[in-house]
């Protein structure tokens, strides 16, 4: 058997949902974690402004705001995501996404993040499947994670983050 037959048999190393969408992804912090989301779905970065609170929301939800004539809900990821809420800061930002709906519809959402840090190319070959947690924890929303220099990066399904019945406690 050749070389060339038997590198063909090898399995491949396991990769993340995120390998077939190598590309370009907006990094940003929460605590000392790196987080990337893909740049496709990224429509704007905004200072915090004022967030008018919207009774009986999910606790992650802070509330909407109004941008240049649009009413935008936002959630908080670091309460999302289970991590101790901080005072924002100078560096805390907004960043509107398209989210898409289960009716195929793309909603504009603004994600609370500590900071945002860079665009970065990503390959391919840079990410692999998140690590399995066991069964107790979902991590549907995660593409993969990406290594990038000595660091790793958890890039995210902006889409998954939110689901259904939470979008539905939105009003969409």
């Amino acid at each position: 058997m050749s070389n060339a037959s038997s590198a063909r048999s090898q399995p491949e190393p396991s990769k993340g949902r995120a390998a077939g969408q190598e590309g370009k992804f907006l990094t940003f912090s929460l605590a000392s974690e790196e987080y990337g989301i893909g740049i496709l779905k990224v429509r704007e970065i905004i200072g915090m402004m004022p967030i008018r609170t919207v009774p009986q929301t999910p606790g992650f939800v802070k509330g909407v705001i109004n941008l240049r004539g649009k009413v935008i809900p936002v959630v908080d990821l670091r309460l999302k995501f289970s991590m101790s809420e901080v005072d924002y800061t100078e560096r805390t930002s907004i960043i509107v996404v398209d989210v898409a709906t289960e009716s195929d519809k793309f909603i504009h959402i603004g994600i609370v993040v500590d900071s945002v840090s860079e665009v970065v190319n990503i390959k391919a070959d840079d990410i692999e499947a998140a690590p399995a947690f066991g069964s107790q924890l979902n991590t549907e929303y995660i593409l993969g994670m990406a290594k990038i220099g000595k660091g790793v990066k958890i890039l995210l399904d902006i889409d998954r983050i939110l689901v259904g019945e939470e979008l539905a406690a939105l009003g969409f």
